[in-house]
């Protein structure tokens, strides 16, 4: 599976884009997206490693199936000690979300490639121009009428973050052969696999937060 990382604050891992350079943002077009999940890990977490999470859920809700019951933190997300500010770094939580979404370049809408969305990246308020999280991204487009299918969006780093946290934004609407394209890789097997829980591939989150909608005006973007 295609990926783009997030790693160091720069993206890197798509096609065509050279070796080390400074890739601070994107033009992509969000095909489809998972639910937002969890996912736990009993001490120190290695990227490296490839550890498996302790515990983890595909909806934020309930532990998934597959979590041995010596592993099962809690019954209910909800009621969880992993799930208590200050339970991991900081004032953090050791439990931490994050959501898959499937996107393609602006010039390649036939390629897919999946984006993991850290939690500092989906919660939150616009501070201004080109500075909203997911969630608010999501609802901005559906207050416009707009499905994120139809326009390309900007994906950029908080320059002011620490860590890694992303803001989107749209930058125009899909011309009409353009839409066509993206909407015939909506449920390609590519883009499903893209957004499917990872801990087991044959599970696929399918609720969007972007819905569906018709409708575009590019001169209402404020």
């Amino acid at each position: 599976m295609r990926r783009v990382s997030i790693q160091g604050s720069k993206f890197s891992g798509m096609e065509g884009q050279e070796a080390g350079s400074d890739c601070r943002s994107i033009d992509v077009v969000i095909v489809n997206a998972a639910e937002v999940s969890r996912s736990y890990y009993k001490g120190d977490y290695d990227a490296k490693a490839k550890q498996l999470p302790t515990c983890w859920s595909a909806n934020t809700q309930i532990p998934a199936p597959e979590v041995p019951e010596d592993q099962r933190q809690s019954g209910r997300c909800i009621d969880c000690t992993q799930n208590v500010r200050g339970s991991g770094s900081g004032s953090g939580r050791a439990c931490t979300f994050h959501q898959r979404l499937a996107v393609v370049e602006e010039h390649a809408l036939d390629t897919v490639y999946q984006l993991q969305v850290p939690a500092s990246s989906i919660f939150g308020k616009e501070r201004g121009r080109g500075t909203m999280p997911l969630q608010a991204y999501a609802k901005f487009l559906s207050g416009h009428g707009t499905p994120s299918l139809a326009v390309v969006t900007r994906v950029s780093f908080d320059e002011g973050s620490p860590v890694p946290k992303l803001f989107f934004y749209p930058q125009r609407p899909l011309e009409e052969d353009e839409l066509e394209k993206v909407r015939f890789m909506v449920d390609h097997d590519d883009t499903l696999g893209a957004i499917a829980f990872s801990i087991d591939p044959r599970m696929s989150t399918r609720g969007s937060p972007f819905a569906e909608a018709e409708g575009f005006d590019i001169n209402s973007l404020g």
